[in-house]
């Protein structure tokens, strides 16, 4: 198939938004420099433009984000220049061989290997007097990493021993180094017409009785045998799986595609976050889901893509980079690539997509939460500060229901329930990956490896001179606890004081204390610049957004996928952009687990994503990204939800909260502590700015002895929530290094 140069392109796309934007802040002193190295697709001379013009891309990624010593490279040629007369060189090493010519579209595309670590200089050249040559500056990394994150968290544990081939079998034995690198390895297991996989066998000549058939979203009918890629990068264990024929194709290539391939893939995000450090990982958010293999999509993921394995966005980012840069190496270009995953995938989506434009092209996401370190931090630390409260500090008495209306959860079994997660801040509480001898203790090894979310992205927030630990962007000064509750009379005075009063924060361990937590100012202030708290403004501007949720609120036994977090990231969207035309909620209850492509509402997202970039791919007008995302959504896609009856049917209408929508009414999306004490439902405020307490913010009437206690409890001041957050400031850039 003969790709369009626009279609090509779109692999590569720019940065979206503000790489070469003037900078919005001081960048953070030692945590991160913006990126102004070409974007993928351009070239480097001056004059470059111009008709006659030969012009140098890197297809496999950007010029300054190589890995592994090679770059599939891509000479455009004009009419002027005949193609057989251009040389490439690389380091004035010609490597012209490695160029095929596609005299339709008057290019020359080729695997450049072999290239040092650091810069190279790619140019190619067209006979004396015809044409300008084309020079473009690539920056080569190792394959192991890093790139942009920073320096490899240690210690690091290899788990190729206990990672389990899928369909396959077996292991993938020792690591051959200290970066638990593996070889390459290709495996080819088929669809049985009994509905299951299985390994193709060794040396097949001719297909198995019991293949099975496949047509494609394209509308190729193929056998449905699958070919899966399995290696290392970046330390982590990456695969990536196709539909192509071993009898009757080729080996695949960058110059050959397989015919049962869309040309799209999706890209797997794996959830999680406890865990989630010092370990490579024995799982990958998965390749070989039947529905996206059957519609001919290739699928793509990483260890260090299951944020139960890694919950960092930075690393998860730059992994996800690397494996797209090594399929793309593969089999040539693609038309998009879907980011796919739920819950600690959805903060992969939001994230990645939004600071590292370009390698996601649209998201699919599930149970979403806008991040891991604001979004869920946040409100599963309230949570366990008001759980701890109320079943061993209170010193009045309190109703279920009253607490709940504290929690503004639809249960209060929520509370309880999500309290252990968030342990993640906990130096200690999930560190079972890393040797005993090695691990933080205060007072047996104070300089051991702390497990904790913060320590985690040392590397981002750097570390408080006087502790020694990872900077923490934590606080609940001035938090109103259960405001809202005493405002609509839920609550009494003395209850709303007394909760006040006790509730308290954490120390650097995540011992609650009775002071409430305080941020390093620092850490917020790289936090909002660098985007670890989603800015929304980034490349997710820019893109298309569908967020399926199978609702859990009213799960009896609690559950952190709460309905609230998609208006999170809704509600920021808007502050960022005005508009969020680029964003789909869809709903429905969770008959189908938490996000399976059993559930047909989200295969529809699926095939709708793909029928939207397409859309956009082909509209050439010079509309604004965001116009075109929002002309060429496809008509079958309607925000909406699903009744809960056994036969369900589709309600179309907007999901905003309205609590007479239909949709609202069978899904309430309920409300959080900070919610309840005054902060928006963009829950994006790191630490509050302060003012006195106002007796016209309270319905409720306090006695002079009461108005007395809770100025004595919020000394210096209460949350005012009609202003920014301390250090809330836009985006420094994209595409940041560290």
């Amino acid at each position: 198939m003969t790709r369009s140069r626009s279609t090509r392109y779109l692999l590569v796309a720019p940065l979206v938004g503000a790489v070469a934007a003037a900078l919005a802040a001081a960048p953070p002193a030692g945590s991160a420099t913006t990126s102004h190295s070409p974007a993928a697709g351009a070239s480097a001379p001056a004059d470059a433009g111009r008709p006659g013009d030969l012009d140098i891309s890197v297809l496999s990624g950007r010029p300054d984000t190589v890995t592994g010593g090679d770059a599939l490279i891509q000479v455009d040629v004009p009419r002027s220049v005949p193609l057989h007369r251009v040389t490439v060189t690389a380091d004035d090493a010609d490597v012209t061989d490695a160029f095929v010519a596609d005299t339709s579209n008057r290019t020359l595309t080729g695997l450049v290997t072999d290239l040092p670590l650091g810069e190279s200089t790619i140019e190619a050249r067209g006979p004396g007097g015809v044409s300008a040559p084309a020079q473009l500056s690539v920056a080569n990394h190792p394959r192991t990493g890093p790139v942009f994150s920073g320096p490899h968290q240690q210690p690091f544990a290899c788990r190729t021993t206990e990672f389990t081939m899928p369909v396959i079998g077996g292991d993938l034995g020792e690591p051959i180094d200290e970066d638990c690198s593996i070889e390459t390895r290709v495996d080819y297991f088929y669809r049985t017409t009994g509905g299951g996989f299985a390994p193709w066998p060794a040396d097949a000549s001719s297909y198995p009785d019991d293949v099975a058939s496949t047509v494609t979203s394209q509308g190729a009918e193929v056998p449905f045998i699958v070919r899966m890629e399995t290696g290392t990068t970046n330390r982590a264990i990456y695969q990536t799986s196709i539909l192509h024929d071993p009898i009757g194709e080729p080996d695949p290539d960058f110059t050959t595609r397989p015919e049962g391939w869309n040309g799209a893939a999706i890209f797997t995000l794996g959830g999680g976050c406890t865990t989630g450090w010092y370990q490579q990982g024995n799982r990958t958010g998965g390749v070989t889901n039947a529905f996206m293999l059957g519609e001919g999509y290739a699928v793509m993921s990483s260890s260090l893509n299951v944020f139960g394995v890694n919950c960092s966005d930075l690393t998860a980012a730059e992994s996800a980079m690397m494996v797209k840069e090594r399929f793309v190496e593969r089999y040539g270009p693609v038309d998009h690539v879907i980011g796919y995953g739920a819950s600690g995938g959805s903060y992969q989506g939001h994230q990645i997509s939004d600071n590292y434009p370009g390698i996601f092209d649209g998201i699919v996401v599930g149970a979403s939460f806008p991040e891991v370190g604001f979004g869920t931090v946040n409100f599963i630390t309230d949570a366990w500060l008001l759980d701890t409260y109320f079943t061993e500090k209170a010193g009045v008495d309190w109703t279920e229901e009253q607490q709940r209306a504290v929690t503004g959860f639809q249960t209060y079994a929520t509370a309880p329930n999500v309290a252990n997660g968030a342990r993640r801040i906990s130096p200690t509480s999930f560190c079972a990956i890393v040797p005993a001898d090695q691990r933080y203790h205060p007072e047996t090894n104070p300089d051991g490896v702390r497990c904790g979310v913060y320590d985690h992205a040392v590397n981002v927030y750097g570390t408080d001179p006087e502790t020694g630990f990872a900077r923490r962007p934590l606080d609940n000064v001035g938090i109103q606890y259960g405001l809202a509750a005493l405002n609509d009379g839920t609550i009494t005075a003395d209850q709303f004081l007394d909760l006040n009063e006790h509730v308290g924060g954490f120390d650097n361990d995540a011992n609650i204390r009775p002071e409430r937590s305080e941020a390093d100012l620092d850490a917020a202030r790289i936090a909002y610049q660098t985007g670890r708290l989603t800015n929304a403004g980034g490349g997710l501007a820019e893109i298309p957004i569908i967020d399926y949720r199978a609702y859990r609120d009213d799960n009896p036994n609690g559950d952190i996928h709460v309905r609230y977090h998609t208006f999170s990231i809704r509600e920021r969207l808007m502050k960022a952009n005005g508009t969020t035309a680029n964003h789909v909620s869809l709903l429905e209850d969770p008959r189908h687990s938490n996000f399976s492509t059993n559930s047909p509402l989200l295969r529809h997202a699926i095939t709708q994503m793909d029928h939207w970039l397409r859309n956009i791919a082909d509209d050439t007008s010079d509309a604004a990204p965001i116009d075109k995302i929002a002309a060429n959504r496809p008509a079958e896609l309607v925000e909406g939800c699903n009744s809960r009856d056994a036969d369900a049917e589709f309600i179309a209408q907007p999901l905003d909260r309205d609590p007479d929508s239909a949709c609202e009414q069978l899904y309430p999306s309920a409300s959080f502590p900070r919610e309840v004490a005054g902060e928006s439902v963009a829950a994006d405020i790191i630490k509050c700015q302060l003012k006195e307490p106002d007796p016209d913010d309270y319905t409720a009437q306090f006695t002079d002895t009461q108005w007395q206690r809770l100025n004595q409890i919020f000394t210096d001041g209460v949350c005012d929530y009609t202003k920014p957050g301390v250090e809330q400031q836009p985006l420094t850039g994209t595409w940041l290094r560290f």
